[in-house]
């Protein structure tokens, strides 16, 4: 079960394209899946960012709402994910929290990060028109070719130890990677390829040119 989630950001960063189980729309972004005709299986946000007949619409089309107050503790992306996993989803996909405002996307990367610690065997991604973003724990991961051109890996809160990356285009054996370093950005796949590592925590990128 993959669970795509479309936040309220601008409608050039969502990935409409993707092709999930199911969809929750939230806030604003409940408005533009509609708008394309994609009618998300629940929505969730306290709606400010919508016109009163946008509402309507919204409300109309979709049987599961969930109405919030605009004075909460969480954003209304925590509430779509902790909504998401009512359906045991096996992937997690956020997309329409890149662009606009950067407090935001922060706040969509920390719950992302909160949520992929929470439950280890779901895989959790930020996905735009350009990029996916995904947080790695310890271990050995596979890598495979996509259409995706790039991959990067930056260390996220503490460093990686023992890192040995094979298959793609600069392969290392036993390296680190410290915090604050971009020794590992724009990286290749060349094949189906793998990164492994004993410590730390991986943020790790694949992008198009």
């Amino acid at each position: 079960m993959i669970i795509a989630i479309c936040a309220g950001g601008p409608t050039s960063e969502v990935a409409f394209s993707l092709q999930p189980n199911k969809w929750i729309g939230v806030d604003g972004g409940a408005y533009a899946l509609i708008e394309r005709e994609i009618i998300p299986d629940a929505i969730v946000g306290d709606f400010d960012s919508v016109s009163a007949e946008q509402f309507a619409r919204i409300t109309a089309a979709v049987e599961h709402v969930q109405i919030v107050q605009s004075e909460k503790d969480e954003t209304d992306t925590d509430l779509a994910l902790t909504l998401a996993m009512q359906w045991q989803p096996t992937e997690v996909w956020l997309t329409g929290v890149t662009g606009g405002r950067l407090d935001h996307y922060e706040a969509a990367m920390r719950a992302m990060y909160r949520m992929q610690k929470t439950y280890p065997a779901i895989r959790f991604k930020i996905i735009n028109n350009q990029n996916e973003v995904q947080f790695l724990w310890p271990g050995k991961h596979q890598l495979k070719k996509s259409h995706y051109r790039y991959i990067s890996f930056f260390a996220y809160e503490q460093p990686m130890k023992q890192v040995t990356l094979r298959g793609v285009k600069y392969e290392t054996t036993n390296e680190e990677i410290e915090l604050g370093t971009s020794r590992f950005t724009s990286n290749e796949i060349l094949m189906d390829a793998s990164i492994s590592f004993e410590k730390g925590i991986c943020l790790m990128v694949t992008s198009l040119d």
